[in-house]
């Protein structure tokens, strides 16, 4: 059986202070400014501004997640057994920070080469820049079910999490598109790149360290795994990786996850075609919207522990995801019935900026919810199995996050060549039955995305009760055990 050091459990029951919430939530940032760089800016600047062949950047971008799939189950694995006198997860959050920063800083000033070299050089940054997130992105996740055994608190904690990785990657958009873009030569200023990218490494060094700092001293109070019995193989780490992934609860989640993901995915690859042509908003108005994204992830991580105490959280995901993938599509659909103004229409702007922050916080506050989910596995899993294993859980679950929003940007893709969208044209000159068959694609594509993801939810399966019953089990089990 798992074994605990003294009164873990009990420190464990009290609430997180802000400081601790504040410190552990901030690193966060770290992995949305690695994202929004990947999913926003890294094609637009290899591409077009370095002249790499856009089928070598997806190429490079492939590898790097075939990496991936590799690295995320095993750093998961390795940190829910790695015994040191700085517990499972501090070692591989410290040893992150440098590597991220500096490869990242690497990547956004690549030296003069060739095409080959080019590719070789990104391939190489790309794959060690998501080895090292994961080093320390699914370690520090892996901390919420240890800092608390409190239901309500867990999803307090995601909430500062969702909070700091919206927030992070959404500083780095603004500071972009508001300042250093905004120059004569625009998007093709290789220096605003390079200058971005000394800021966002940085920042992203900063924001490690102030979180595993911040979280050091709860390190005494943290789950140490047994020492091993059996000697560890591939066949083992096989077997107990399959063991914990097939909790009915987990196939759950991983299954909304997936869908979650493919949704997001095909909403942000819209995302600015849908605002520039069929919204018809200027670039002042695009990015006034950029800014308020920093009010939803607020509202969404205030409104997530609080919808959990009310309705517990299954029912707090379910209900707010109806009102958040409802509310979505709506302002499309209506368009297309006649009942919204007209593009230019003086109203039309803060009508549709209103319903898209309050529905991106609560879709904000569903995901927050929803991870906070895979906390209460880990007791679950550990009644049945005798072992913890937070980081084979979020591993899972970062890794599904990371592979299927590719499968979003496919659809989008797929939906824009079925339209014949027209590529680089002015939003003037698109006809008026592309953009209403743009919308009748994309409004139905995203509800039934939605919708299908929180079908899978409602098989979650483990309440307050049912996670308080494990809390005594794994209790029980231990005062045997002495």
């Amino acid at each position: 059986m798992d074994s605990m050091r003294g009164g873990a459990l009990i420190d464990a029951q009290e609430k997180p202070s802000v400081w601790l919430k504040l410190a552990h939530g901030s690193g966060a940032a770290a992995f949305g400014i690695k994202n929004n760089g990947f999913d926003y800016f890294l094609l637009l600047f290899y591409g077009t501004v370095v002249g790499l062949e856009p089928g070598l950047v997806g190429l490079a971008l492939l590898i790097a997640l075939v990496a991936d799939a590799i690295s995320d189950p095993l750093v998961g694995y390795w940190s829910d057994n790695m015994r040191s006198r700085w517990g499972r997860r501090h070692p591989f959050m410290y040893a992150s920070a440098i590597p991220v920063a500096l490869s990242y800083f690497l990547l956004w000033d690549p030296p003069e080469l060739s095409q080959m070299g080019l590719f070789v050089y990104l391939t190489v940054l790309a794959v060690t820049i998501r080895t090292f997130i994961t080093f320390y992105e699914t370690p520090s996740s892996a901390l919420i079910p240890e800092l608390t055994t409190d239901y309500e608190e867990r999803t307090s904690l995601q909430s500062y999490r969702l909070f700091f990785g919206w927030a992070g990657g959404n500083v780095m958009s603004v500071l972009m598109f508001g300042i250093l873009l905004a120059g004569p030569l625009g998007m093709r200023d290789r220096d605003a790149y390079a200058t971005y990218g000394i800021i966002a490494s940085g920042l992203i060094f900063l924001t490690i360290l102030t979180s595993a700092l911040g979280t050091h001293t709860r390190i005494p109070h943290l789950h140490q795994p047994p020492i091993p019995t059996e000697r560890f193989s591939a066949r083992r780490i096989f077997r107990e990786m399959i063991e914990t992934l097939s909790e009915k609860s987990f196939l759950a989640l991983f299954a909304a996850t997936i869908l979650f993901a493919i949704a997001t995915g095909l909403s942000a690859a819209l995302a600015f075609i849908m605002l520039n042509y069929f919204w018809g908003f200027s670039e002042v108005q695009i990015f006034i919207w950029t800014c308020m994204v920093f009010v939803s992830a607020l509202l969404g991580a205030m409104i997530a522990p609080f919808a959990t105490r009310r309705m517990g959280k299954k029912k707090a995901t379910i209900v707010l995801g109806v009102l958040a993938f409802t509310i979505q599509p709506a302002p499309v659909l209506f368009r297309l019935l006649g009942l919204m103004p007209a593009n230019g229409d003086p109203l039309l702007f803060p009508l549709v900026l209103t319903i898209n922050i309050i529905d991106l916080s609560l879709i904000i506050a569903v995901t927050a919810v929803a991870f906070s989910m895979i906390a209460d596995l880990v007791e679950s899993n550990q009644v049945k199995t005798g072992r913890r294993a937070e980081g084979v859980y979020y591993a899972a679950m970062t890794f599904t996050r990371k592979t299927t929003q590719g499968l979003g940007v496919l659809a989008a893709g797929m939906i824009l060549s079925a339209i014949a969208f027209p590529d680089g044209a002015p939003p003037e000159s698109v006809s008026p039955e592309i953009l209403r068959q743009l919308g009748m694609y994309y409004a139905p594509s995203l509800l039934f995305l939605w919708l299908s993801a929180l079908f899978f939810v409602s098989r979650y399966r483990i309440d307050k009760e049912g996670h308080l019953e494990n809390l005594s089990k794994i209790a029980a089990a231990r005062g045997d055990a002495r």
